[in-house]
């Protein structure tokens, strides 16, 4: 099986929406301070970009969390990897994701970090799959681009640990050799 990377998003298209989201971001917490939580690994290359398109003060911590093994299907669990290195309690918290789909990832994570008292908690995703989510209790408040149901990489999102340094969103094909 061969496979290829066919361009869903461009650069610019990407490059452009993130400074949307730094700018709406920055007027939404005009006057405060915000606490932007990676969602590591492929939340990285979005947070970096987003962060410094945000004119109000920025923190940031880093979360890694499970949900995937080396297939593009979800394995249904989920699992706390690295946990937070800082307390939440009286920030105002930006979950950072780089893909949203059934939710069911943000939604065990949402219970645990309400736990620990931050004044608020939103979240940001680089893309959205609106058609798959399975958890309706999952609201997300910034998001770059919905998209269709495909299997995307690129931008830190990777196929098997490949593919996360393409400066675009892509998705891969399969064909036969």
């Amino acid at each position: 099986m061969k496979e290829t990377v066919r361009v869903l998003l461009s650069e610019e298209e990407v490059d452009q929406k993130i400074s949307e989201l730094g700018e709406q971001i920055s007027k939404d917490y005009e006057g405060r301070s915000v606490h932007l939580i990676c969602i590591l690994k492929g939340g990285v290359c979005f947070m970096c970009e987003l962060a410094k398109r945000i004119t109000v003060p920025v923190s940031f911590d880093f979360m890694s969390v499970s949900s995937y093994g080396s297939g593009t299907e979800s394995s249904r669990i989920v699992k706390i990897l690295k946990d937070l290195d800082d307390p939440l309690e009286g920030k105002d918290v930006i979950i950072v994701e780089d893909i949203i789909d059934s939710g069911r990832t943000l939604s065990h994570l949402l219970k645990i970090l309400e736990n620990r008292k931050p004044n608020s908690i939103k979240l940001c995703t680089l893309l959205d799959k609106p058609a798959r989510r399975t958890v309706k209790d999952v609201v997300v408040d910034y998001t770059a681009f919905n998209i269709p149901d495909e299997f995307v990489v690129g931008y830190g999102l990777d196929y098997d640990q490949r593919y996360r340094n393409l400066p675009y969103i892509g998705v891969v094909e399969f064909h036969e050799e």
